[in-house]
């Protein structure tokens, strides 16, 4: 079973580039579905439908739905944005009324002081925290470093586990894990979108500590060698467990404190640092978080076109317009067009879930659960 499971999410990867995350597992598994050429989506439908009939073990059946979906979808069958989304990863993608999004320019506006289009100012105001190319890397180490001690503190890591980072160009993200087995994750940060000093803590928290990385390391240790459940070796993007790992990871940063150790980074490296406004930014644009699902519904549900959709980022994120249109890559992508919900559902179910309590954050990290553990 659990091998027809990890070939069927391996095949699948063959149709659509980035649908596995990572694979860790059995090596003549990726070797036979490297080697038997592309299986029919419609056959992978069937399998995932078979598959799912072998089985009571939820958290697998949740996979398999997202699978099949995938399949179908591939198979030419027509299914809205909306119900793809809920179908592949288990939540159902929400519409935020623009009024959040205005009341959170309102306390924005009352931050960035002055006059002029607020948008303006936000921008002029982030083009101040550029970081410079040749000093990414370093801060990102000094990151790492106090917020590696602050997670084995807070919750424990795993013997042997470790991360690399790199920059890279030329991608959808700002920022990307590729976890590797063995405990170890290759990082990279992608410089075709600015680096700022306010978000790299938050960056490096998602993807590294106690994000990505460390929930990664965990479950192989934990459940992969501890309980050989080699179903964990396989990470599929369209999938409700997709959504786990991305609402532990947007949720990281808070739970480690990562933009309280940015004034210690920067003061280190002699890089001017505006803690207060920082912060105060941050705190104001929280409720910003829907509206790129608000921009993939204009797109895939209401038809807008792109220059629509574009300027429908511009106004609400208050992004520069090359940042809008380098979204649109993400939400048109054929792998990432769902998974944009995948970071505010996740963020909502995990903190509702953790509420504060550093021991849930763990089970998270450790624990296999799915979206329908957390809503129940």
């Amino acid at each position: 079973m659990l091998d027809d499971y990890l070939l069927l999410g391996l095949r699948l990867g063959r149709h659509v580039d980035g649908f596995v995350d990572a694979y860790y597992g059995p090596a003549e598994l990726a070797e036979q579905a490297e080697r038997e050429g592309l299986v029919e989506p419609a056959t992978l439908a069937a399998d995932a439908e078979r598959l799912a009939g072998e089985t009571d073990d939820a958290w697998l059946l949740a996979q398999l739905a997202g699978c099949e979906t995938t399949a179908r979808r591939l198979a030419g069958e027509e299914i809205s944005w909306e119900d793809e989304v809920t179908r592949c990863y288990g939540v159902r993608p929400e519409h935020t009324d623009e009024s959040v999004f205005a009341a959170s320019h309102e306390r924005l506006d009352a931050v960035l002081r002055g006059s002029g289009d607020l948008g303006d100012r936000f921008r002029a105001w982030e083009e101040t925290q550029v970081l410079p190319p040749d000093r990414i890397l370093e801060a990102v180490g000094r990151f790492q470093e106090l917020l590696r001690a602050r997670t084995r503190e807070l919750v424990g890591l795993p013997d042997g586990e470790a991360a690399e980072v790199e920059l890279v160009s030329d991608e959808p993200w700002s920022g990307f894990n590729y976890y590797l087995g063995g405990r170890r994750s290759r990082v990279v940060v992608n410089t075709d979108l600015p680096v700022h000093a306010h978000g790299l803590g938050g960056l490096v928290a998602h993807e590294i500590y106690p994000g990505h990385h460390a929930e990664h390391a965990w479950k192989e240790a934990l459940l992969v060698d501890g309980e050989g459940r080699l179903e964990e070796t396989l990470q599929l993007t369209g999938t409700p467990q997709a959504v786990i790992s991305e609402g532990i990871a947007m949720l990281a940063p808070e739970i480690v404190g990562a933009h309280e150790v940015a004034p210690v980074v920067y003061e280190d490296l002699g890089i001017d640092y505006d803690a207060a406004t920082s912060d105060a930014v941050r705190s104001a644009r929280e409720d910003l978080r829907g509206v790129s699902v608000n921009a993939a519904r204009l797109l895939h549900l209401d038809g807008a076109s792109e220059n629509d959709v574009i300027d429908y980022l511009v106004r609400w994120q208050l992004a520069p317009r090359e940042q809008a249109e380098k979204s649109i890559e993400f939400l048109t992508h054929p792998t990432w067009r769902g998974y944009i919900s995948s970071y505010s559902s996740g963020y909502t179910l995990c903190r509702q879930w953790v509420d504060g309590d550093a021991g849930r954050f763990r089970r998270l990290l450790t624990e296999r659960l799915s979206t329908h553990d957390l809503q129940a």
